[in-house]
């Protein structure tokens, strides 16, 4: 793999010992990072010039249900009662492997459009191995880094079929992913699992999707809020049987009690927020400001792109802006004025979509910051466009102001994936067609079952 040299660039690096350069340079060799500082010698390498340029790290989506592409807005006006009827037990059981495929591919290429090089598919519509495969190979064909988080579908049970919250997460199903498409566990594409956790679930579910996750080395991620718990007491009887780690990441989390936020922040959880879709459908107010105040940062996730955009910018710009609001209106209330200065600076909003999805990953050694040795996954923002020029705080410029127009390059383990603009990728208008063919064959066919509101 050829060497290339991003040359006289702004740099974020995220990474502490290497700070921010006003004038620097990165150089990428075999895939990964080599360097970044100012004045690299690589007179053998491929030049890229960098000035007017911001590069960054590559962006990491904590969590997204990729399946859904084909539906992108068609619930941007349904609540969360109505998602779960109308998403769950109506238009996900129509989903044939080719649909999951293709959402997959189109939603993951949009993902690297957008600037995210790392993307957590939580894919809990896959009936068969056959869906479940269809989903992995989408994301393999797309290039982008990913963590498949294998899930399980929830439609209405037919007479004499249990509940899905009964029916413990399929073991032999998880082996066979593993001892295929994804057993490298440092591979481009990851799995980790999407189980239903203990509000989703009964107990002994719960217990059993735990452990295997446990025992197989895995993140186990499950949604947490959304109505009343189906296990009440679940978290403290998987907390006493020792089930609960770093390796667990709950996602949303929006009605968790302090005394168990503050229990599940001991001992290593993660949390990923879906900020504009909490707040949309009625999850309630994310809990961004709750983590930060007990020393923890989100990681931060997309969810929908049926109800909203898949910018990664946008989202954590409105996880900011919201939390921000929050605590100027309880300092008006408290203190009769507004705070004397801001209380999360624009730099706290990079880190939740770079280092923090790193770390919930497990991943930090190997991507989240422009650090020597790392992964190279990095983004090329062009400062020189009307919407970001003059820059003042680069910082500022790429959280507040950077949008999908402003991404003029993606790169993912030393190879570019977009370039001047333009994404990397043949065949994208047939792509985008059978996207196109997919979603309104759905929406027909749920149309005439008379479960979607026309």
């Amino acid at each position: 793999m050829r060497r290339t040299l991003i040359q006289s660039a702004t740099i974020i690096s995220m990474d502490n010992r290497i700070g921010d350069l006003r004038v620097g340079d990165v150089l990428i060799e075999s895939g990964r990072i080599a360097d970044v500082r100012p004045g690299i010698d690589a007179t053998d390498a491929e030049i890229v010039d960098g000035s007017g340029r911001i590069v960054i790290p590559g962006l990491i989506n904590a969590h997204m249900h990729t399946w859904q592409t084909g539906l992108r807005g068609f619930a941007a006006n349904w609540t969360l009662l109505e998602y779960f009827r109308r998403m769950h037990a109506g238009l996900a059981t129509l989903f044939a492997p080719d649909d999951i495929y293709v959402a997959t591919l189109v939603g993951a290429l949009n993902q690297i459009n957008c600037g995210a090089t790392t993307l957590v598919d939580w894919c809990h519509n896959n009936p068969t191995p056959a869906h479940s495969d269809a989903a992995v190979r989408g994301l393999i064909e797309s290039g982008i880094r990913a963590a498949f988080f294998h899930g399980s579908p929830k439609p209405e049970p037919k007479p004499g079929e249990p509940h899905f919250s009964e029916v413990p997460h399929p073991r032999r199903e998880v082996e066979r992913l593993l001892a295929g498409a994804l057993a490298d566990r440092n591979g481009l594409v990851t799995l980790g699992l999407a189980i239903l956790g203990p509000h989703y679930s009964t107990l002994d579910v719960s217990l059993h999707d735990f452990q295997m996750a446990r025992e197989l080395g895995l993140i186990a991620s499950m949604h947490q809020g959304g109505g009343p718990a189906k296990t009440l007491g679940g978290w403290e009887k998987l907390i006493e049987a020792d089930l609960v780690g770093p390796h667990v990441n709950i996602v949303h989390g929006n009605d968790l009690p302090d005394d168990l936020l503050h229990k599940l922040i001991d001992l290593g959880v993660t949390f990923s927020v879906t900020p504009e879709n909490e707040m949309i459908q009625g999850h309630g107010f994310p809990i961004t400001g709750r983590l930060l105040k007990r020393g923890v940062r989100p990681t931060i996730g997309i969810d929908l792109e049926s109800v909203l955009p898949g910018d990664l910018f946008s989202a954590a710009r409105v996880a900011l802006s919201m939390q921000r609001a929050l605590d100027n209106a309880e300092m008006r209330k408290t203190a009769g004025t507004i705070p004397a200065t801001t209380t999360i600076p624009a730099r706290e909003a990079l880190r939740w979509i770079t280092t923090e999805g790193a770390r919930m990953l497990g991943r930090e050694g190997q991507i989240g910051s422009l650090t020597p040795g790392k992964l190279a996954d990095l983004v090329v923002i062009n400062a020189d466009d009307l919407n970001l020029f003059p820059v003042h705080d680069p910082v500022a410029t790429v959280v507040m102001q950077t949008s999908l127009a402003n991404i003029e390059s993606v790169m993912i383990g030393g190879r570019w994936k977009k370039r001047n603009g333009k994404l990397l990728v043949d065949g994208l208008d047939q792509k985008k067609e059978l996207l196109a063919q997919s979603g309104q064959r759905l929406v027909r066919d749920i149309e005439r079952q008379g479960h979607a509101a026309r």
